[in-house]
């Protein structure tokens, strides 16, 4: 039982999936973050066409 019990406490391959996991959560975070960015950009980019275009 001690035995089993060593095995699992010096197990590391649970470790690397929580690091994996959380390297692809923050890369979602980012392209989140940097897809309002240019969703908001492009957003104010139509409302001046369409402004101009209905002063026209």
């Amino acid at each position: 039982m001690q035995n089993l019990f060593t095995r699992f406490i010096e197990d590391e391959s649970g470790a690397t999936a929580i690091e994996y996991g959380l390297i692809a959560a923050l890369i979602a975070v980012g392209m989140i973050a940097g897809a309002t960015s240019i969703g908001t950009q492009l957003d104010d980019k139509f409302d001046t066409i369409a402004t101009t275009i209905s002063g026209a």
